[in-house]
């Protein structure tokens, strides 16, 4: 009984960790997104491209930032818990 209930609390950390690595799918498809828009809206207003080109890799930033953090949570429910 009590190898059944180990083995129970095994994939459920597996399930988890499995499942905290969908933002790493996410982080992908809004980086994608954000590179998509400055494009589009680079080749409409090439003059205000320059100026727009911070807030761009702000925003990769913050996408990579998060894909980072569900790849530790999904590490951590791993090997620490």
């Amino acid at each position: 009984m009590e190898g059944d209930i180990a083995q129970f609390a095994l994939m459920g950390k597996y399930i988890g960790a499995g499942l905290a690595t969908i933002g790493l799918g996410g982080a992908g498809v809004g980086v994608g997104n954000i590179a998509a828009n400055f494009l589009a809206g680079a080749l409409r207003n090439p003059s205000a491209a320059p100026s727009q080109t911070a807030n761009f890799f702000v925003g990769v930033a913050f996408a990579e930032a998060l894909g980072i953090f569900s790849f530790l949570i999904a590490l951590l429910l791993l090997f620490a818990a």
